[in-house]
């Protein structure tokens, strides 16, 4: 390999980086819960990425490959913090409205099938398409539009009672994107 086309490449992973590292690391803060843990989690798989190169791929192949490799570190590491032992415990306080909200969409999130979970939060957080979801959770397009309906519906059952409370309160909820004012 010449100098140039190392440069080149190390020039190619490091926009790659900057380009992907935002949505890679909201992706794994929410799989593994610690902001520590996924900086740690983005890391290697930024580290992997530079070690292997980038495919021959269109961006939107890159994207999906590189969210590949983040959702394989983070089904490793739950995995294998499943192992250990708990030591947390039930809050002492009642917490506010919106932490209460905030905890229990967490809690149902965390109670959906592994690749219901996974295929909500690329949707959500990272906002990949649904082919992009498709290549990186390994699975066709069809079983990305069936699974994600099936969370979304769990998540609305699970989240009725405090999606109740909240509108008892006057706060409006909507089932869109950004910018939408459709009620739940």
């Amino acid at each position: 390999m010449f100098l140039s086309d190392r440069v080149t490449r190390v020039a190619d992973v490091d926009r790659f980086y900057a380009d992907h590292r935002e949505g890679v690391f909201r992706y794994l803060r929410r799989i593994v819960g610690e902001s520590d843990t996924a900086r740690d989690l983005t890391q290697e798989v930024f580290l992997r990425v530079s070690r292997a190169g980038l495919p021959e791929a269109t961006d939107m192949g890159r994207r999906a490959w590189v969210f590949r490799i983040a959702r394989n570190l983070a089904l490793n590491h739950v995995r294998d913090d499943r192992r250990r032992p708990i030591a947390n415990g039930l809050p002492d306080r009642a917490t506010p409205g919106t932490q209460e909200l905030g905890a229990a969409l967490r809690h149902a999130i965390d109670a959906l099938p592994e690749l219901e979970r996974d295929l909500f939060l690329l949707r959500e957080i990272v906002g990949l398409r649904y082919d992009e979801m498709a290549s990186a959770c390994d699975v066709s397009v069809e079983t990305v539009r069936s699974r994600l309906h099936h969370a979304r519906v769990a998540l609305r059952a699970a989240l009725g009672a405090s999606l109740d409370v909240r509108a008892q309160r006057g706060v409006r909820c909507t089932t869109a994107g950004p910018g939408s004012t459709r009620d739940r």
